[in-house]
């Protein structure tokens, strides 16, 4: 048993230090997420969340966001509005609806990325948005699911909640990294909290795309060897272990 907790306490630093809660996310990450404020072709107005993908001033969001805009803006979380963003680039595909903005601030405070791939049903997340213009709203959940909604094209169904002006948002896993962006959400009274969110990836080829680097931590680069995959194993393994032996302890 000595040889047993020993092992585990040897692990212990390289497996728990990744693993946040959504309070020290929305710590983290709340400076980075932004109010969209639209101006339509027929006049209307409307908002919907992004987020500070590059501290160079690149900001994502989802693309039926800013359809149809003649001008657009952010909000900033301490209330500073900024000049007009600039649409880089949006997707016309409907089932990857995203969009990339630009304004001319630099050193902003910007998420961090991963891989979604290897993301599995059950897995927690934390989502920080702005429905009904609440902004820097903390929600979290699971991924309920990853579906296959066309040929090539998959979507994380998510249970946190998503509501009208959330779109957008950044879908962070439990290491506080992106992993996907909030797009909808199935409507019905007896529907609840079936949601759904685009992977990072799509957003990442779109980054590369237009060249901006994406904002990595880097583990980034090891993480879907044999090595970074053995590592996520025993993190999950530990929380395991520490819950049923914390008296151990």
């Amino acid at each position: 048993m000595r040889k047993i907790t020993l092992f585990i306490l040897l692990l212990l630093p390289a497996v728990t230090f990744a693993q946040k809660t959504p309070a020290e996310i929305a710590g983290r990450f709340g400076d980075s997420i932004v109010s969209v404020n639209v101006l339509k072709k027929d006049g209307s107005t409307h908002s919907g969340t992004g987020f500070i993908a590059n501290s160079e001033g690149l900001i994502a969001t989802a693309g039926h966001v800013v359809k149809d805009a003649v001008f657009v803006n952010l909000t900033f979380k301490n209330g500073v509005v900024s000049d007009e963003a600039a649409i880089i680039d949006a997707n016309e595909n409907k089932e990857i609806d995203l969009a990339l903005l630009k304004i001319n601030n630099r050193n902003l405070p910007c998420v961090e990325f991963t891989n979604a791939d290897y993301v599995k049903a059950g897995e927690p997340i934390t989502v920080i948005g702005n429905p009904r213009r609440l902004q820097n709203t903390v929600t979290n959940g699971l991924i309920s699911q990853i579906r296959r909604v066309s040929k090539g094209v998959i979507w994380l169904q998510i249970s946190a909640p998503i509501s009208p002006s959330s779109s957008g948002s950044p879908v962070f896993n439990e290491e506080g990294k992106v992993i996907g962006v909030a797009l909808s959400s199935l409507k019905g009274n007896d529907v609840q909290n079936i949601n759904f969110a685009i992977p990072s990836n799509y957003l990442m080829q779109m980054m590369r795309k237009n060249g901006y680097v994406i904002p990595m931590p880097s583990k980034y680069v090891y993480e879907d060897t044999v090595w970074g995959r053995f590592k996520k194993h025993c993190g999950k393994s530990w929380r395991i272990i520490k819950s049923k032996f914390a008296k151990v302890f």
